[in-house]
């Protein structure tokens, strides 16, 4: 099997989530947007996996379009993470540099996706 780039990148991104919400639970005892983010950022690399598992071609655009939404609202919370300064801007701009490349990219397979559906 090759490489499939949203795939490693959004598992590597679940994984750097955990270790953030590990970090605000222990050392800033936040626990409330901690959690938010915790979901939404776990959330993005399951629908990527089961898009690419999809029973269907709208099976895949629908869970790739659900993992976008999810990208989408794990930026907003880093935002108010960081804003709220329970995140460091160093740390802050590493992660959020990544979930910005996965957005990207989600944006980029929805949009082809969909093109290819109007075509059909």
């Amino acid at each position: 099997m090759k490489d499939n780039v949203i795939e490693n990148k959004s598992k590597a991104f679940a994984l750097r989530i955990i270790k953030m919400y590990k970090y605000l639970c222990s050392e800033q005892k936040e626990y409330v947007l901690s959690k938010q983010v915790l979901r939404s950022g776990t959330s993005i690399g399951a629908n990527v996996k089961e898009a690419i598992r999809g029973q269907s071609k709208a099976d895949f655009y629908a869970k790739m379009n659900i993992a976008l939404k999810e990208c989408s609202e794990t930026e907003y919370w880093l935002e108010l993470l960081h804003e709220s300064d329970y995140i460091a801007d160093e740390s802050f701009n590493s992660i959020y540099q990544d979930c910005k490349e996965i957005l990207k990219i989600l944006t980029s397979i929805t949009k082809t996706q969909k093109i290819e559906r109007k075509n059909e």
